[in-house]
């Protein structure tokens, strides 16, 4: 077996499963009853981190790839960007249906036509009200468009540099994502402080790059010239 092979059938298929492995364990503790007291709040928390971590983890491939030569990391970047929309989903929809349904007055019943327009009114006025809020659902909406066009039919009707210049939101996600944590913690921001500073990190080095490479450019353009 080719080492393309190896990893299109054994190490993407178990960074799959792998990747999966946050999500059966919430449902499984869910229903074994090894959640806290507040199993909604922890289901929250953790689908965040992991939206967090992913992102993290998307954002490194590429100066993994730089630092050590191993091109084939690039194959693994959109599994980790579309993973990190799938649990940033989960936190967005845990956070309408725990915190914005429920506070619903459901005294004419749930299945009623008012439901989705009180939802969105109460959904929207927490938006304007609470900035931690705010940054959130602005960093999922960040992350929306990449996740829609991140199937290579969606490359190649972009074309690869519009496409590349769009996935750079991807940085302005995990900066958003990183502050709504920090504002959501409020006391003990360890952790946050962590995240912060491997986004910095994974920011500066994008810069860098792309600071060095422009003198490359210049003289090719010249060249051509």
């Amino acid at each position: 077996m080719s080492s393309n092979q190896t990893i299109r059938w054994v190490v993407k298929p178990s960074v799959f499963l792998a990747a999966l492995g946050p999500l059966v364990w919430l449902v499984w503790a869910g229903l074994a009853g090894q959640l806290s007291a507040d199993p909604l709040a922890d289901l929250t928390n953790e689908t965040g981190v992991w939206t967090l971590r992913f992102l993290c983890l998307s954002l490194t491939v590429t100066p993994v790839r730089r630092l050590t030569g191993w091109n084939s990391a690039i194959r693994f970047r959109r599994m980790f960007g579309l993973f990190a929309f799938f649990y940033g989903s989960l936190h967005l929809l845990t956070y309408v249906v725990a915190d914005r349904l429920a506070g619903l007055d459901f005294s004419h019943g749930v299945f009623v036509w008012t439901t989705p327009r009180d939802l969105a009114v109460s959904v929207g006025a927490d938006i304007f009200k609470r900035p931690f809020i705010t940054v959130g659902v602005t960093a999922w909406l960040t992350l929306l468009p990449l996740a829609l066009t991140s199937t290579a039919w969606m490359i190649r009707r972009l074309g690869g540099r519009r496409w590349q210049r769009l996935h750079r939101l991807a940085y302005a996600a995990a900066v958003l994502a990183v502050l709504h944590y920090w504002w959501l913690v409020k006391a003990d921001v360890r952790r946050p402080k962590a995240y912060a500073l491997v986004v910095g990190c994974l920011l500066a080095a994008r810069l860098w790059w792309a600071w060095a490479r422009k003198p490359i450019v210049a003289a090719r353009v010249a060249r051509v010239a």
